[in-house]
């Protein structure tokens, strides 16, 4: 019985990486597409150079913040982890961003981008900005 609880826990914990074709799907389906002149493309590459397309990754930074799901979203301005001072931008708590079902983590990216702009991103700058990334969708 005991191992039944502990296989049962090690499945509801376990990140979800994401296929790359899933994520384009669920992207697409979201309305990521051409938001705000962004490209799907563009969105699956931040995904990528982020996060890897893991649902639970998390970084904690030099200043003391982290960054939490897919899209890295820092918990200084956009989400509330109880225990980082924060601006809470999106309204959400950090832990909605870890789950597998990445809908807040969207919607979250969608306030970001609508404020800042995709350029919010570090890995995007570092590893899509003025690049080809059109293989992301092929």
């Amino acid at each position: 019985m005991k191992i039944w609880v502990l296989l049962l826990l090690v499945a509801v914990t376990s990140a979800k990486v994401f296929d790359r074709c899933e994520l384009v799907r669920t992207l697409k389906a979201a309305g990521m597409s051409g938001f705000k002149g962004i490209s799907l493309a563009d969105w699956v590459c931040l995904a990528n150079a982020e996060s890897r397309y893991n649902t639970q990754a998390t970084n904690k930074n030099t200043d003391g913040s982290t960054d939490y799901g897919i899209f890295q979203i820092n918990n200084r301005w956009w989400c509330s982890n109880g225990q980082f001072p924060s601006h809470n931008g999106c309204r959400i708590s950090c832990s909605e961003l870890l789950t597998d079902n990445i809908s807040a983590a969207i919607q979250c990216a969608k306030t970001i981008v609508s404020q800042q702009g995709i350029s919010a991103w570090v890995g995007w700058r570092n590893k899509c900005k003025n690049r080809d990334v059109s293989q992301y969708i092929v």
